[in-house]
């Protein structure tokens, strides 16, 4: 019995014990920079990075700015996030401002809307389990649950957000 107690502490030793990782803590962010294009989000607090996310998950046709309702992109420019949802059918989301008073212009001249309801947000509510594979939202911005649970507790409203290709 000894020998078998020995064993496996030696076993443990050499393998590591395995330990959970601790949840993603950040201090308050004012400032986020999305890259579309490596998907990745860059948080800043006080003008320092503090943390990327890597592999953002966008609209289903990611290339180029939304310009109109159901185009399925997500935007590109400088928005704020402005207000929290707890009761999304995602586990929370973060609105962005969009659409500005130019997105509207432009689509007004075209005779569309829009669109509007642009999130960061995380996985969908009825998801199994992890992330939902590829680009698949309307044109929010798609992060883990892990993630979107730190971005709720350390994005306040008014925090800006510059989205770039």
């Amino acid at each position: 019995m000894q020998l078998t107690r020995l064993a496996s502490l030696v076993l443990t030793l050499m393998t590591g014990a395995a330990v959970a990782e601790a949840p993603l803590k950040l201090p308050a962010i004012d400032y986020i920079r999305v890259e579309k294009s490596a998907r990745a989000m860059q948080l800043y607090s006080a003008g320092r990075l503090i943390h990327t996310i890597e592999g953002i998950q966008l609209g289903d046709a990611p290339v180029g700015h939304k310009h109109f309702q159901g185009d399925e992109r997500t935007p590109e420019g400088r928005y704020t996030i402005d207000y929290g949802n707890p009761n999304s059918s995602y586990t929370l989301s973060l609105h962005i401002s969009y659409p500005s008073a130019q997105d509207r212009a432009y689509a007004a001249a075209q005779g569309r809307s829009p669109g509007g309801l642009i999130f960061i947000h995380g996985q969908p509510n009825d998801w199994p389990a992890g992330r939902v594979p590829g680009d698949w939202t309307d044109g929010c911005i798609a992060v883990s649950n892990e993630e979107i649970a730190a971005l709720w507790e350390a994005v306040p409203d008014g925090a800006v957000i510059d989205i770039f290709p």
